[in-house]
């Protein structure tokens, strides 16, 4: 069974900086695709940032120069360093891993709360 641990959300105030961590633990080795996706209260979950097995990322337009993804094969990680935090940055923060069968593993959330 595999399972994704995700840590490092919180309170922050607008302009401060956070990092989310997320790490694998289970029966597998790797992912292609690991990520992070967020859900504000009222809408629907969208992509944050992805970064595929060779270490090529992508953005959401609205974090692209704000958000930086990085992923740690050996750990089976990956994270997510935040700076420049805006209030509608504020989101149920979820962690994605994509296996090579394409079975997608998510991570039970982290709260990132973005004051004004």
């Amino acid at each position: 069974q595999v399972q994704l641990v995700e840590s490092g959300g919180g309170f922050v105030q607008a302009g401060g900086s956070l990092r989310l961590s997320c790490a694998a633990s289970g029966s597998i080795f790797s992912f292609n695709v690991m990520g992070w996706y967020r859900q504000a209260p009222g809408k629907q979950r969208e992509l944050v940032a992805v970064i595929n097995s060779d270490d090529t990322p992508t953005y959401h337009n609205s974090v692209r120069g704000r958000f930086t993804i990085s992923r740690d094969n050996a750990k089976i990680a990956v994270y997510l360093q935040m700076i420049s935090l805006k209030p509608d940055d504020t989101a149920v923060y979820y962690c994605l891993a994509v296996a090579a069968d394409k079975h997608n593993y998510w991570g039970q959330g982290t709260q990132v709360t973005v004051s004004s």
